[in-house]
């Protein structure tokens, strides 16, 4: 399958589902729209992953691909590609579908736990998943769910954590706030570029890369819900 990337800054990248996508054999390829460069036709692949990043989906003054990223988004979810978002990615894609994104009550950054409710648990997407689970976190908006997609899951600080829906255009698309991907070399580099101001549910550098086991856990889990989502 030819699956395409959205890189939003250089240090934000796909993680561990690179190595489990060039294992399974994909076709991989990256647009790094913070460099400029140019977004792909649609034709040229099957599947589409937008990765997370600091800005937040209102920024267009200070990043102006965001626009371009948003319409691109909308039409490959219109000529029914997959589509998965993590963090930001998940905001860019609510919001190409017409729903709302708006600061969250909390910061929410370390680990936490999440609880999938019914519709989550019915999801195939999250086929394989516990009802209640730690992932890592990182991020101070939220969105709100498109229509036709149901919340599938939430945290104590915030209520909207995960969305799926297939679309009239037969598109897969889902779209989950926390971070699977991230290995724990990817969240030390996080924090080598920024260290977050002390809140309710924010922990420290410390307390979160004290937790290997942790990060190993939430890798497999992104490889089951990569699994589900390429396959759906």
């Amino acid at each position: 399958m030819r699956v395409h990337w959205l890189q939003h800054v250089g240090f934000e990248t796909l993680g561990c589902i690179a190595p489990a996508l060039a294992s399974a054999g994909h076709d991989v390829s990256c647009t790094r729209l913070y460099a400029g460069e140019s977004l792909p036709s649609i034709e040229a692949f099957d599947a589409l992953i937008v990765m997370g990043g600091p800005m937040n989906v209102d920024e267009r003054a200070q990043h102006p691909w965001l626009a371009a990223e948003q319409a691109f988004i909308a039409e490959a979810i219109a000529a029914g590609r997959r589509v998965l978002g993590i963090c930001l990615g998940a905001q860019l894609i609510a919001r190409a579908l017409g729903a709302p994104v708006t600061p969250a009550e909390h910061v929410e950054i370390g680990w936490f736990e999440l609880n999938l409710n019914a519709s989550g648990q019915a999801s195939p997407f999250f086929a394989g998943f516990s009802q209640r689970f730690t992932a890592f976190h990182w991020h101070g908006d939220m969105f709100a769910p498109p229509a036709g997609a149901p919340i599938l899951m939430s945290s104590q600080a915030c209520a909207h954590q995960a969305y799926a829906l297939r679309t009239d255009s037969g598109a897969a698309v889902v779209g989950i706030q926390f971070h699977l991907e991230v290995t724990a070399a990817d969240a030390q580099r996080w924090f080598g570029h920024e260290r977050p101001q002390p809140g309710r549910y924010v922990q420290s550098p410390e307390r979160v890369l004290a937790e290997l086991d942790a990060f190993a856990d939430n890798n497999r889990l992104m490889l089951r819900l990569l699994a589900n989502w390429l396959t759906a």
